[in-house]
């Protein structure tokens, strides 16, 4: 456990500082016949053939009137105004986020993009989360106020909608045809600054951020600012490949590290949240890590590819398949698996209750094994036995006792894993994979008696929060 140096921040931005159609024919934007990277596969000693770059002046002009504003109001935690930095040995604690003091009536800005003329509109979700209030300003100054369809944390992808018709739209792509070195354009409301359009490259693509296994985003290096959040990323051909989500960086600002959220996966939140007002999430139910070479070796491996099951989670469809603690897992559903990201991605892009294929390691040799996936939430019902339900009641925390090895690991003699995180506690900050070690300076030991001291306690609780290597008390609002 440790902390990085990096920050990983959401591009939406406060007031307070934290760190139509126009005519033209698709023709008017580059649509090269070959690209080099093709060519380049085919004939590495083959020159590599000139190409121009986009007309990005089409591009904008096409899709500008359909990228909007959003300004939210709402209690939200409050922060230290100060930089991400500095000497405060905590203001890299949450990641970028700003470390909880309470709550206050704040407001925020981001951006979003009209999927349907009538109204539809994409942004992050962390743009509206926990927002009272949504306004939608359009590129001829309309303001809407809009209505929150869904917003699903996991993805970070959220439906808003407006009382609006004929209204200009983006042209949606394919991402999973991106390629590293393609051109990309972002439109957005970076710091609030208006139809602002930025351009680069796809850095990488499948990239696993912490705390976001289930998206495989996209990195460019177009430059994407607080306020960017929510807005579209366009492809050489104009369509909206990826939807700016987050940055890496020690100032706050652009530093040339930009993530997006690949299309496919934002359309296929899109689509659950239009039809049913919620979100599902396929789970195996297991932890997984990436191989390097020495486990490789370890486990007789040619190449270090693969995710190495960690852990399986009782009830879950990984221990109804027959999975076990040691198994490397090769392929799903025919899928090479390179690392353990990458099974992360596949099996969120699994629809809970499909059957998947998969291809595994064991003792030498592989094997297949079919596994119907489950959802996140029928595990946690599975393993309700082990996991504070009461608290979470209160907290919004599902907890469990640390193991042996996990406790060594830590350095610490007791504690609560935060399995999962919502509700108030989610609020002030606290996140999976935090360990709780005392409550109002009282340490704690097992799931009951943290419900006992939580059952009875008044409006407010203190956590002494263990994360990496760094503890700090965590006020949280019981309500």
């Amino acid at each position: 456990m440790e902390i990085r140096t990096k920050t990983l921040i959401w591009s939406a931005t406060g007031l307070i500082a934290i760190g139509t159609a126009t005519g033209l024919s698709a023709q008017a934007l580059l649509q090269p016949k070959e690209t080099p990277a093709a060519q380049s596969a085919e004939n590495p000693a083959a020159p590599i053939p000139l190409v121009g770059v986009p007309n990005y002046r089409a591009i904008v002009a096409r899709n500008a009137a359909a990228v909007v504003g959003i300004t939210t109001a709402g209690e939200f935690p409050a922060a230290d105004s100060g930089d991400q930095g500095g000497d405060d040995p905590f203001s890299q604690f949450f990641h970028g986020l700003p470390i909880p003091r309470g709550h206050q009536l704040m407001h925020a800005q981001g951006s979003g993009f009209v999927v349907s003329a009538d109204g539809l509109i994409l942004t992050n979700a962390h743009v509206v989360q926990g927002a009272k209030q949504v306004t939608v300003k359009l590129s001829d100054h309309r303001e809407f106020k809009a209505k929150v369809l869904g917003a699903d944390k996991t993805s970070d992808i959220a439906v808003i909608k407006i009382d609006a018709h004929d209204l200009p739209v983006v042209h949606l792509g394919n991402s999973d045809n991106l390629a590293v070195g393609d051109y990309v354009l972002a439109i957005g409301e970076p710091f609030g600054l208006e139809e602002t359009a930025t351009a680069g490259i796809v850095s990488a693509k499948g990239r696993s951020l912490p705390g976001d296994g289930y998206v495989p985003f996209i990195q460019t290096d177009a430059a994407v600012n607080p306020g960017n959040s929510g807005g579209p990323l366009f492809d050489q051909n104009g369509n909206v490949v990826g939807i700016n989500s987050q940055i890496y960086s020690n100032s706050g600002g652009y530093e040339g590290v930009s993530f997006a959220i690949p299309i496919n996966v934002a359309m296929q939140v899109e689509n659950q949240i239009v039809k049913t007002g919620k979100v599902a999430h396929a789970r195996l139910g297991v932890e997984v890590q990436t191989l390097d070479q020495s486990l490789a070796e370890s486990f007789k491996l040619k190449t270090p590819n693969g995710a190495l099951i960690a852990k399986v989670e009782p009830g879950s469809a990984a221990e109804k398949a027959g999975i076990k603690v040691g198994d490397v897992i090769l392929k799903l559903n025919g899928t090479p698996i390179l690392d353990a990201g990458q099974l992360s991605a596949q099996v969120g892009m699994t629809t809970p209750g499909q059957k998947a294929s998969l291809e595994i390691w064991r003792a030498g040799q592989t094997m297949d094994i079919d596994a119907t996936v489950g959802t996140a939430t029928q595990l946690a019902e599975n393993d309700a036995g082990s996991r504070d339900q009461s608290a979470a009641g209160r907290l919004g925390l599902a907890l469990r006792p640390l193991t042996p090895q996990e406790r060594a690991q830590a350095g610490v003699a007791g504690g609560l894993l935060v399995e999962q995180a919502q509700g108030h506690a989610a609020e002030a900050g606290i996140q999976p994979g935090d360990v709780v070690l005392s409550v109002d300076g009282t340490p704690v030991e097992s799931v009951a008696q943290m419900r006992k001291m939580v059952q009875d306690h008044g409006k407010q609780v203190a956590l002494l929060i263990q994360r990496g290597d760094s503890r700090l008390f965590v006020p949280v609002d019981l309500g």
